[in-house]
């Protein structure tokens, strides 16, 4: 079960789980974990700068329900020309991940589940748009400026549609409501 039944990053053959936690790691753990609070905060206030900044039409930050408290492990933005925007920014130093490009129902660990391609056509078009920009602790606000300007000057110099065509964002309600 070794790399949680990945044969590489993202591409799971079976399921696996990772329930080990050794001396080394505990020992660590508990000294991280004091931080843990300021950390998430951090992480907050970095997601609230990008959200206030990243104002094009095109681009679809994170929903927050009023109800919720995220701490912002990953920041997800949703945009059409995903790829070409993660090139541009690697080229301009700054390093973007993608999360998760796989949709679950797609994985061959999950293939006896009779799911197949186009079963879910909104999964798999939001997993070919979705962009993770930087985010941790330490990231300091000109660091968030400097994300939030270039891919804004990417993205007006590469206008496209995708705000007409997409769907809203959810507005989740509380359960009980």
């Amino acid at each position: 079960l070794r790399d949680h039944g990945q044969a590489k990053k993202y591409f799971h053959e079976f399921e696996g789980y990772n329930g080990r936690l050794d001396a080394i790691q505990a020992g660590i753990l508990r000294v991280k974990l004091r931080y843990l609070s300021e950390w998430n905060e951090k992480r907050r206030q970095n997601a609230s700068l990008y959200t206030k900044h990243l104002t094009l039409n095109t681009v679809v930050t994170p929903y927050e329900p009023p109800w919720s408290k995220a701490v912002y492990h990953l920041y997800v933005i949703r945009v059409s020309q995903r790829d070409a925007l993660q090139s541009y920014l690697s080229e301009n130093g700054i390093m973007t991940g993608l999360h998760y490009p796989v949709p679950l129902h797609l994985q061959n660990a999950y293939m006896k589940s009779g799911f197949k391609k186009g079963d879910f056509p909104v999964t798999e078009k939001v997993s070919s748009e979705i962009l993770s920009l930087p985010m941790f602790p330490q990231l300091t606000e000109p660091q968030i400026q400097h994300v939030v300007e270039k891919a804004s000057t990417f993205l007006k110099l590469h206008p496209d549609f995708y705000a007409k065509h997409a769907p809203p964002s959810p507005k989740l309600e509380a359960h009980g409501s």
